[in-house]
């Protein structure tokens, strides 16, 4: 549960100044929300991307696994989101997403 207040109608949200593009957070999230994207200033050469924050399911294991407390997701109760439930399109585009080295491939549901 976080102790910060959601930005509106926001299921899931990153600290980028304290994130160092570990990829747990990636590695964790069941629904595919979660993606590395390239960027050439991080000290890794990349850094997390919310692809699909509308299939976020609220089950926090991005929040409670990311060593940094750089992710954030938003309280049902307090911030009263509503949350996705898990598909199987969800399952699949994690799957993916893990095959592709937790990047999101090109072109994805395109």
């Amino acid at each position: 549960m976080s102790l910060m207040k959601a930005p509106e109608n926001t299921s899931v949200w990153v600290d980028t100044a304290r994130c160092k593009a570990c990829d747990i957070c990636v590695a964790v999230c069941p629904s595919g929300v979660l993606s590395m994207k390239q960027e050439p200033t991080s000290t890794l050469g990349a850094m997390i991307s919310i692809e699909y924050p509308e299939a976020c399911i609220g089950c926090n294991d991005c929040e409670l696994n990311c060593p940094d407390f750089a992710i954030y997701v938003a309280d049902k109760k307090a911030d009263g989101y509503k949350f996705a439930k898990l598909t199987d399109e969800a399952k699949a585009r994690q799957a993916a997403i893990v095959e592709n080295n937790y990047r999101l491939p090109v072109n994805y549901g395109k």
